[in-house]
């Protein structure tokens, strides 16, 4: 069989490592996600015995990324025929017997799903751990004991984790960059370490470096993000019940986005303090295609909070019977908002995977001239957190903000 084969030099290190731990920290549009997807492909081809474990937080996301990057390797590389793929559950079996299943370690069940893993041929060897910075450093410990046993001649035990850098106060930089051992290869890349990274991508990344000097450390660098300027620390992420009932008041927020994502966030109110249950977070998709995804995932009789700016959007969710809402922008009230926030507990459940991303990174703007915090948050990557800014709306106020009907959208 013809394989063609297209990686960058910068991973050769990654490609020739027998490491136990091999941890590719690096920017947006490094390519570090498309080669790990490639060489598992080729090295479960090539070495029988051998199978894959990829995971995240939240298993769905597997969807959209592991499992996407690696149907995406099967077709690129030219070697569809030796692999059967399966949807459901998620699941790719090679022709020599080698497997790849999908976890996730939202909770006790998930976690417990993992330990009782078995192949039908070989051992699990491999464990892809995809946005590495979302898991608890117990989570990796779960799955480092799972990987253990004498192996056939040839065959060894990896980790590896890939990921872009949060906040320089994260477990994994202290566990595998602040400490070293002869038993862990740290990586780093950045698109421009990329050959197959196109030019209005990296027109993109040096926009955001004149708007966004220190945004861009972290996504176009790869740089650890520094913990001063961070807007919210009162948070946790943590397990709850998200039942309606266990509230004592519920509700949604959404930031409408196509090219920057769209965020929609479930919020529960107990106690003055806030709670965000649940996301749907995409890019590129119109509203038409956004309103399905939110069936069963979103309570129709919660109110809706948008953005006011949006109107003619906010009248296709009425349209489709969600009680869809403006949040009126007056002066100052996005740091009024933010200020209300501040002064309560945030408990974020670990499947809200792209509010945890937003919230560890979401900061002040800096003065570089004074080297300063502004009174100014940086806009960008900050869907999530406006979602929750317009979700809490109608708490935030002593009186509750005016609810528009049907009527005055004309419908």
């Amino acid at each position: 069989m013809e394989i063609t084969i297209k990686s960058n030099p910068i991973f050769k290190p990654v490609h020739q490592s027998r490491k136990r731990y091999v941890v590719m920290k690096g920017s947006a549009g490094s390519g570090k996600s498309v080669d790990t997807a490639q060489m598992y492909i080729l090295r479960l081809m090539q070495d029988k015995g051998r199978n894959l474990v990829c995971v995240r937080k939240s298993d769905i996301t597997n969807r959209n990324s592991t499992f996407s990057e690696l149907v995406a390797a099967v077709e690129r590389m030219g070697v569809a025929s030796a692999w059967k793929i399966a949807q459901s559950p998620l699941s790719l079996t090679c022709a020599n017997g080698n497997q790849i299943i999908f976890r996730g370690m939202n909770d006790s069940k998930q976690r417990e799903k993992l330990k009782s893993i078995t192949f039908s041929r070989g051992k699990l060897t491999d464990v892809w751990i995809e946005e590495a910075t979302e898991l608890a450093q117990s989570d990796l410990e779960i799955i480092d004991d799972r990987l253990r046993g004498e192996l056939p001649e040839g065959l060894f035990y990896q980790i590896k984790m890939t990921f872009n850098p949060v906040s320089s106060a994260h477990w994994i930089k202290r566990a595998f960059f602040d400490y070293k051992d002869e038993n862990t290869l740290t990586h780093h890349s950045t698109y421009l370490d990329n050959r197959f990274c196109d030019e209005a991508y990296k027109a993109r990344m040096l926009r955001r470096k004149a708007v966004d000097p220190e945004g861009y450390r972290i996504y176009g660098l790869g740089e650890w993000g520094e913990v001063g300027g961070l807007i919210f620390s009162n948070y946790v992420i943590e397990n709850f019940n998200t039942a309606r009932e266990r509230f004592d008041a519920m509700a949604i927020g959404q930031d409408f986005g196509f090219n920057h994502a769209n965020a929609i966030l479930t919020l529960g109110y107990k106690d003055g303090e806030i709670y965000v249950c649940n996301e749907i977070y995409v890019h590129e998709k119109d509203t038409t295609e956004i309103i399905p995804l939110a069936k069963g995932r979103i309570d129709r009789n919660l109110t809706m909070w948008c953005d006011a700016a949006e109107p003619d959007r906010i009248k296709m969710w009425l349209k489709a019977g969600y009680k869809a809402r403006p949040v009126v922008k007056n002066p100052n009230s996005v740091n009024a908002q933010i200020d209300w926030l501040k002064g309560r507990k945030i408990h974020i459940h670990p499947s809200c995977v792209n509010t945890i991303k937003e919230i560890q990174q979401w900061r002040w703007r800096l003065d570089e001239k004074m080297n300063e915090y502004m009174d100014e948050p940086v806009n960008e990557f900050d869907d999530a957190m406006a979602a929750l800014r317009y979700g809490v709306e109608s708490w935030r106020k002593d009186r509750k903000a005016k609810i528009y009907s049907r009527k005055e959208f004309g419908i």
